[in-house]
């Protein structure tokens, strides 16, 4: 069986973030699944890179749309590494396979009279990027942007979207199946009660020029949600490419939410009037909120994924997102939380699970896995529980819930944790009469280790790799590749050696900035109850921190500074232009800091630094490195913070 699953490609107009991440983090996971299931499996992600916001972010920076999109387009690049993200392909809207895809559609579906061309007056939302219909708004106001629309009156080319109305409806109630979970599948049907309405697919090159120029009227370019949908087929070679064939029958698509609209009704019409078959699955995921408040830039809610690594771990991140939220739902993310499943989940019941059991091993049988021979009743009950967690997990996975596979998963980690308390190898060691009875308690652990390593591949892959190398098992080995031969009781051979013992996870104490997290092994010197910092002398008050000018600066060029080693000279905007050196030579190169939002000490008196005068400071954090080199990291803002916007 073939499996394509896809992310939405993200909108190129802000960094990623934790949305972007628990997408990302979703379509690895139910990759790496399929593929322990033995399909065939294509997982592709991407960015989309046309349209106004891009024009208008791009302009903030005084930038180029397209260098701008390379910028960010990069910074997904970057982040999916972090994540343990192994994608297929990551397109961009931009590449030139797919500007020929979406031509070649748009012509086709021009061909069939499905566009046509008209006067059209509207209410335009520019964060949607599209026009609303009266019923879509709530008190006068977009309800993702919460702004109220503008009228546009102007000419444009209209895909005939109401003429697949009907056929859309008819294919969704044929396949319940074909958006889940149900709730959206029910939200759908009932806007497709309503008359559907003409979809406006291009916007006239008076007002944008960044988009994909109509086929046949240069005139215009292309509507940014009829360009990017097309990334799907572009990915695979559309339309006579051996890989069109052979994936596209399994095409899953996954997103949030908020793009439900465009993707189960623009999508699958547009599917449809190209004459191209419907995708297998759309699977739509809720909002994350931080500490039950919407994630916003305006707020400074917003984490990074690379944030949530270094504080709480890679595979922390991945089983905490993962096992926290019901598929569908919306979920509230916080330290305090992350930090619970980590000490509760990870650490006190997985990570014990691993080190008792591998240390008895090692203790009483120098590391050699023995056999099991003396059954008891408790044996087989742990048996039976492994074939059911087996049976639910796949099952559970199969069907995005994954929180409850990750469930069944933790009540098999419960039963063997159990299996210990009640058979005590550690008695049964004193008892030598005994000892066949303690080799199989201890194959059981084992073996039981074995399958929990098998099963958690697809969500926590490094952590799923250091069991099995602790197991002694081949990273090729049959056992462990796919569920069909791996994935049931009794195949773990005796007799072989297990490897180096290693902490899972430590436990977490608190996080109390980023980059500083205390385990249980690295603890602060309390200070006593009302005791005050031995620097109370120096501490300002609020009048005179208020003195302090503190802006957001856009690096717009840098350059190193002659006969020095670690000053560069920068040039900023906060909003006006100015001069600034910098000492970070030594940690950046000057390319890597253009386009950067830095943080400003804006009324600091000029100072002539190497014949150059500085006219501010920007602010870093200064640390020594393993061989003791002073390295710098900047303090950086969201590229959306306007330059000269003051932080207090």
């Amino acid at each position: 069986m073939t499996t394509y699953i896809t992310t939405p490609i993200y909108y190129v107009n802000a960094q990623p973030h934790l949305g972007h991440a628990y997408t990302t983090i979703i379509a690895d996971t139910y990759s790496r699944f399929k593929r322990l299931c033995g399909d065939e499996v294509r997982f592709q992600t991407g960015t989309d890179e046309h349209g106004d916001k891009i024009v208008e972010a791009a302009a903030r920076e005084n930038v180029e749309p397209r260098a701008y999109a390379d910028r960010i387009a990069g910074m997904f690049r970057q982040t999916w590494p972090l994540l343990n993200v192994d994608y297929d392909r990551f397109i961009r809207t931009t590449e030139s396979d797919h500007i020929r895809t979406v031509r070649s559609i748009l012509q086709k579906v021009y061909d069939a009279g499905d566009i046509y061309f008209d006067s059209y007056s509207g209410l335009y939302c520019t964060g949607c990027e599209r026009f609303l219909i009266e019923r879509e708004l709530i008190d006068g106001k977009c309800p993702d942007h919460q702004v109220a629309p503008k009228e546009i009156t102007e000419e444009n080319y209209f895909f005939r979207m109401s003429r697949y109305q009907q056929p859309l409806i008819d294919h969704i109630k044929a396949h319940p199946e074909f958006i889940t979970p149900e709730r959206y599948r029910n939200e759908v049907l009932s806007f497709l009660s309503e008359p559907l309405e003409d979809l406006c697919i291009s916007r006239p090159t008076s007002r944008l020029t960044w988009g994909i120029p109509l086929p046949f009227d240069d005139r215009f370019v292309t509507y940014v949600w009829f360009d990017a949908l097309i990334n799907y087929l572009t990915g695979i070679g559309y339309p006579d490419g051996p890989d069109y064939v052979h994936w596209w029958s399994g095409a899953e698509h996954l997103i949030a939410k908020d793009i439900l609209k465009p993707h189960a009704i623009y999508w699958p019409t547009m599917l449809l009037a190209a004459g191209v078959p419907l995708y297998r699955k759309l699977h739509v995921h809720g909002y994350w909120n931080i500490e039950n408040t919407k994630m916003s830039k305006s707020l400074g809610n917003v984490i990074r994924p690379g944030q949530l690594v270094e504080l709480y771990g890679l595979d922390t991140v991945r089983y905490f997102l993962l096992r926290e939220m019901v598929f569908g739902l919306d979920a509230s993310f916080s330290g305090e939380a992350i930090i619970a499943r980590r000490n509760a989940d990870l650490a006190n019941d997985l990570g014990n699970l691993f080190s008792r059991s591998l240390s008895m091993i090692t203790k009483y049988f120098g590391g050699m896995i023995p056999a099991a021979t003396v059954l008891e009743e408790t044996d087989r009950a742990l048996q039976d529980r492994a074939r059911a967690m087996l049976d639910d997990y796949r099952r559970q996975m199969d069907d995005f819930a994954f929180h409850r596979g990750l469930q069944a998963v933790w009540e098999f980690v419960g039963a063997a944790n159990r299996y210990i308390v009640q058979n005590e190898p550690w008695a049964l060691a004193k008892q030598p009469e005994r000892r066949a009875r303690l080799e199989t308690v201890l194959y059981h652990l084992t073996e039981s280790l074995r399958l929990l390593a098998l099963v958690l591949q697809p969500v926590m892959p490094e952590t799923a790799g250091k069991m099995q190398a602790a197991l002694g098992l081949d990273g090729d080995t049959p056992l462990m590749r796919t569920l069909t031969e791996g994935g049931s009781w009794g195949k773990m051979p005796a007799g072989a050696k297990i490897g180096t013992l290693a902490s899972l996870f430590p436990r977490i104490d608190t996080v109390d900035e980023p980059g500083e997290v205390r385990t249980n092994r690295s603890k602060k010197k309390k200070t006593e109850p009302g005791a005050l910092p031995a620097f109370e002398a120096d501490l300002l008050d609020i009048k005179r921190f208020q003195e302090i000018d503190v802006r957001a600066a856009r690096i717009v060029a840098a350059e190193r500074i002659e006969k020095s080693e670690r000053l560069l000279k920068l040039t900023v905007l906060a909003p006006e232009e100015r001069t600034v050196v910098a000492g970070v030579a030594g940690s950046y190169r000057p390319e890597e800091l253009v386009g950067l939002t830095v943080v400003l000490v804006a009324n600091l008196k000029p100072a002539t630094l190497m014949g150059v005068t500085s006219q501010g400071m920007v602010l870093a954090a200064k640390e020594k490195d393993e061989n003791g080199v002073q390295r710098f990291t900047l303090a950086t803002l969201s590229p959306d913070v306007a330059p000269g916007s003051k932080v207090a």
